[in-house]
């Protein structure tokens, strides 16, 4: 079976793979796979792993084998849940699966799903009704990952937030902000971005250099209640402490690698902040997103910019990091 795999930093093949064949979960036949940031960095040589290793772990394909019991009919429609996790140590029997003591993510960890078909277990996959398109379902993955995030802070309606960055996440969690009745500033330096999230709720999408005026005029000067940080790096880490109000909350959703300017810490004593580090989701985080996708809650479609085949991976990932891209996805079958 053709698999797209990482043989070293900057190193990628499209090759053969011998199928999957002797592992009890069900065997999920990909349609489709998104490009994720941690693939990018894994792809960079930023995120270690042992080469060669099959990438990706966004997946959402159709059941074509299933052990005896399971509740899942040959043939349905599955979003897979790339969490690997024990099932017996303290944080598993206490739910809390996506934190694992022995646990990992497939494309990282083990070998992943930019593959034909991919091994999984019973209870790590959520049912996709067809009422969900398959472009829109190229963001189920991410989606669940957004939600987890935003059920760690304390957000309810008549608050006040701004979402740095407006990439896929930042264009999910704005959306899942709004709904709760949350007032969302986006800004990034992106026009097209910034319209999109408008179209998705926002009351205002701007620029890096105006958002300071706006959280004035919007707040009378007492900075946003909830800031949440979706780019994944020092300096906008360090921005979210600064414009954070007092009391306030700061969701960290990027993955920070590296940093060397250190962060503004007297404020977050003198401001008593509360900042969250939310990682990856577990399945039910992923079945909530299914469920808003199913009813049409939330914009997913206009997220996905590009759709290619697995053979054009080399090109995929190019136009991750295109200005013009946001959501990538490759056809499978």
């Amino acid at each position: 079976m053709r698999a797209v795999r990482v043989v070293g930093p900057g190193g990628i093949e499209v090759t053969d793979v011998p199928e999957p064949n002797d592992d009890p979960g069900l065997l999920v036949r990909a349609h489709q796979v998104g490009i994720c940031g941690t693939d990018v960095k894994i792809l960079a040589g930023k995120i270690p792993v042992d080469y060669p290793r099959i990438m990706g772990h966004e997946m959402v394909g159709e059941i074509v084998s299933a052990p005896s019991g399971s509740p899942y009919a040959i043939g349905t429609r599955v979003l897979v849940d790339p969490g690997v996790a024990c099932g017996w140590c303290d944080l598993c029997r206490a739910g809390r699966f996506n934190i694992c003591r022995n646990g990992g993510l497939m494309g990282r960890d083990v070998d992943g799903v930019f593959t034909e078909y991919a091994t999984v277990p019973v209870n790590r996959v959520v049912a996709v009704p067809d009422i969900v398109s398959d472009r829109a379902s190229g963001v189920l993955q991410v989606l669940g990952t957004c939600i987890h995030a935003v059920k760690t802070v304390h957000s309810f309606p008549g608050q006040v937030a701004i979402v740095i960055g407006l990439g896929v996440a930042g264009q999910l969690i704005t959306q899942l902000l709004t709904l709760e009745g949350v007032t969302v500033i986006g800004t990034t330096r992106s026009e097209w971005k910034r319209r999109l999230a408008l179209e998705c709720g926002a009351v205002s999408a701007v620029a890096p250099a105006e958002v300071r005026q706006v959280l004035d005029d919007l707040t009378e000067g007492r900075g946003p209640d909830l800031v949440v940080e979706a780019v994944g790096t020092e300096a906008t880490l360090a921005e979210s402490i600064e414009l954070a109000a007092i009391g306030g909350e700061v969701l960290v959703y990027g993955t920070l690698t590296s940093g060397n300017r250190g962060l503004p810490y007297y404020h977050l004593y003198h401001k008593e902040l509360t900042l969250y580090n939310p990682r990856a989701a577990v399945v039910g985080d992923y079945a909530d997103g299914v469920a808003l996708a199913a009813r049409g809650a939330l914009s997913l479609e206009p997220i996905v910019t590009h759709v290619l085949e697995l053979e054009e991976a080399a090109k995929a990932f190019e136009l991750v990091h295109d200005p013009a891209s946001m959501k990538v996805l490759m056809r499978v079958a």
